[in-house]
């Protein structure tokens, strides 16, 4: 990482102002109250297999644990944070960084949990908590928890709480549900990674400027796109992955989204829904194109210098870091409903149901989401610390680059709206994104005009809720 010896004193001094802040009383701040949307109460629980663990066998423990990278960078904050947690902790772990590829890594943790061979601690998905809990894949750490001293839910950001103490054998939720699928590992929003020189060549308007002007909106973001498209067939305006987070934003800022309000239905198409995605579908328009093709990789050609706005979560820093252009971030631009259509993202640490050491494993995982640890992670570029504290808030904003950290947290700012993540606890958020994402692709690459979509799509995913 570039000004390596200045990021570890700058690290040593973010843990330990956070540390301080762990140990004072929480406080939520206004910018980080975005509840998630509350699932729909399932007409009848759906089935928990046992997650008691085995024993404890006797002698040494090591525990291996694993996340999802973005990228090299991430991997290497992690595998850092492995080796000095194990110091403190007194037993040995291992760092496994898993797949890139969302839909794959789920299914190799499905896979290897059936068999007896995935790590003892993994991360998940927001998205996938209702599927691994209902489907008995991650320990219900409950009773663990209710037996730490000064463990406490209400630590942390309540939308990401509203899933991981979701009990679907009573449809209760809370500190005293009696369910715990995890911890949060952090949390984040969407910004556009800037390459300040390209925008500069092209004469365009600067992204930030017109932020604080209150003008950045689709039209502007199209626009500016448009002159940063001229510089050459090889020179994008805007780049972005083919995921549902990506294409999300544009359907939540037209004021649509992917369901209804208590996410029991399909709602991809309403009138809303369709004007997100006819605009995007416009970005990669043929002949008018000023995106990375549909389905490529847009990171790659954003740190060669070819793309002038790159939309991705805080986890894209790391990388971003290593670029030789000048850089920052901006919020999204306002859609048609008055919001950028953001996204709360988070993700969780859950307990392998069959690890022999869930009592250590339960240590790793607070140890994981402690101040500190979130601080050190944040400082070497990774996401937003999930624990609600204005003072991990405003460290967050020293964190630099980018220098304009503040459009990360005016996307978590409740005047934003953003969508927080969750699962389908009335459903299966696997099926609906597997029925959602190729339906999405064909319109946007233009193998399925607006209308068959409009017409089929809502009777397929419906298919997916209980």
């Amino acid at each position: 990482m570039n000004r390596k010896s200045l990021w570890i004193i700058l690290s040593a001094l973010i843990m330990a102002s956070l540390l301080l802040s762990a140990c004072a009383p929480a406080a939520a701040p206004a910018p980080t109250q975005a509840p998630a949307q509350q699932p729909a109460e399932p007409t009848s629980a759906p089935e928990v297999k046992s997650t008691e663990a085995p024993a404890q066998p006797a002698g040494e423990v090591t525990l291996r644990w694993r996340t999802r990278p973005d990228n090299k960078e991430e991997t290497g904050v992690y595998a850092s944070v492995s080796d000095e947690l194990a110091k403190r902790l007194g037993f040995g772990l291992k760092y496994e960084p898993g797949g890139s590829e969302s839909s794959s890594y789920q299914d190799v943790l499905k896979t290897e949990i059936a068999a007896g061979t995935a790590p003892d601690v993994f991360w998940i998905p927001g998205t996938d908590v209702a599927d691994f809990a209902t489907r008995g894949l991650i320990l219900n750490l409950g009773e663990m928890a209710a037996k730490t001293q000064d463990f406490d839910v209400n630590n942390f950001y309540a939308g990401p709480m509203y899933h991981l103490t979701y009990n679907p054998e009573t449809d209760k939720t809370g500190a005293d549900s009696g369910a715990l699928w995890g911890l949060p590992r952090d949390v984040s929003t969407f910004a556009l990674y800037l390459n300040l020189d390209l925008l500069n060549e092209a004469g365009a308007p600067d992204p930030r400027e017109l932020a604080k002007e209150g003008k950045w909106d689709w039209g502007v973001f199209l626009a500016v796109a448009k002159q940063v498209r001229a510089l050459g067939s090889d020179i994008y305006g805007y780049g972005a992955n083919a995921w549902w987070g990506p294409y999300g934003v544009w359907l939540n800022a037209a004021g649509g989204g992917f369901f209804n309000e208590d996410r029991t239905a399909c709602a991809l198409n309403t009138p809303e829904s369709l004007k997100g995605l006819e605009f995007e579908k416009s970005l990669y328009k043929a002949g008018e194109d000023v995106a990375v093709p549909y389905g490529e990789d847009s990171e790659p050609p954003f740190r060669a210098g070819k793309v002038a706005m790159f939309q991705n979560g805080r986890w894209a820093t790391p990388g971003t870091r290593q670029v030789d252009f000048n850089w920052d971030v901006v919020e999204l631009p306002n859609g048609p409903s008055g919001t950028p259509g953001n996204w709360l993202f988070w993700g969780a640490y859950a307990v392998n149901p069959k690890t022999p050491h869930p009592e250590e494993a339960w240590k790793l995982v607070q140890a994981l989401t402690e101040a500190e640890t979130q601080g050190k992670i944040a400082a070497l570029g990774a996401n937003i610390p999930s624990r609600v504290s204005q003072e991990a808030l405003d460290t967050f904003l020293t964190l630099t680059p980018p220098t304009n950290n503040q459009a990360f947290l005016n996307g978590i700012d409740p005047k934003s709206q953003p969508t927080a993540e969750g699962p389908l606890w009335a459903g299966s958020w696997p099926e609906y994104d597997a029925i959602m994402g190729p339906a999405v692709q064909a319109v946007i690459t233009g193998d399925k005009s607006l209308e068959e979509f409009a017409k089929t799509i809502c009777d397929e995913a419906n298919k997916v809720f209980k």
